[in-house]
């Protein structure tokens, strides 16, 4: 991610990134579906609300094709199941930045 040029911020859990200050300069959040505590969807579901403007992208291990849409459906900018490479996540960020952004 530094090669591209981007910053990155590493959190411990869904909800250290939610007090942390960080969704109000994020400029995309990249998260887990399956997290202990607040998973990525309710993560999304959050962050949709309170920060409309900052794309979220989905990884997943257990791919599911209903939280797959779902996650689509309430505006995840990109949804990518593992393994993937660095050329498909840095896709993702690339599309999700352009996208025009709600408010």
């Amino acid at each position: 991610m530094a090669s591209a040029g981007h910053t990155v911020l590493v959190f411990a859990s869904a909800e250290e990134f939610l007090q942390s200050g960080a969704p109000e300069s994020a400029i995309c959040l990249i998260t887990d579906v399956k997290m202990p505590g607040i998973d990525g969807l309710e993560l999304q579901r959050r962050v949709r609300l309170q920060y409309p403007r900052l794309p979220v992208i989905l990884i997943t291990a257990h791919y599911d094709a209903d939280i797959r849409q779902r996650a689509l459906s309430q505006g995840a900018a990109g949804f990518l199941h593992k393994p993937f490479d660095a050329a498909d996540l840095l896709g993702a960020i690339e599309l999700a930045l352009k996208a025009p952004k709600e408010d």
